[in-house]
């Protein structure tokens, strides 16, 4: 729901509203502490979509890498479609995720930074990448401003970074409390 909807429905004012969404993100952990223990055979899946921010031309690429046996989001990063943000989204990848199997389209960045002997460029069609298709679909459904044809779009870089910021925490500790129960 657009902030402007929270405002109408729950009569709370939009810049309360804004002050408690910047404090809520500002006091969340580092993402890695809602993620599971990889193992060996384990393996990543990276992919960018694009949304906005104010107006469509304002593109806003952002780059996931997910892990497929819990589906958590390891890392992310906003920016745009270049290698620069390629490698930016590479360095928030854990260390200890970092020597894993890692697949991708053939997006060009992707093998400029990613190591070639554990890099595997992909098409859609393998279904190696399905699992952050699927996340991305996911993303788009739950969250409002980053729905392609929408009228609740971020008007703000910042909010736009924490609303993904406090979606990606609060989707990664429940698949943590799914992955605890089995």
């Amino acid at each position: 729901m657009s902030m402007r909807g929270v405002e109408r429905v729950f009569q709370v004012p939009r810049q309360r509203l804004a002050v408690w969404l910047q404090e809520e993100s500002a006091a969340l952990p580092p993402l890695e502490t809602t993620l599971a223990e990889p193992r060996e055979d384990d393996a990543l899946e990276l992919d960018e979509l694009w949304s906005f921010v104010q107006k469509k031309r304002n593109k806003r690429w952002i780059w996931i890498a997910l892990l497929r046996r819990t589906r958590q989001i390891v890392a992310y990063v906003i920016g745009d479609r270049s290698e620069a943000t390629c490698r930016r989204l590479w360095e928030q990848v854990p260390e200890r995720y970092r020597g894993l199997q890692t697949f991708s389209d053939f997006w060009d960045a992707y093998q400029k930074v990613i190591p070639q002997e554990q890099h595997h460029a992909v098409g859609k069609e393998t279904g190696q990448t399905a699992h952050v298709e699927r996340w991305n679909n996911t993303l788009r459904q739950r969250v409002g401003r980053f729905v392609r044809k929408t009228l609740s779009f971020s008007k703000v870089d910042a909010f736009h970074e924490i609303v993904l910021r406090l979606f990606i925490f609060r989707y990664n500790q429940q698949r943590l409390a799914l992955i605890s129960q089995t």
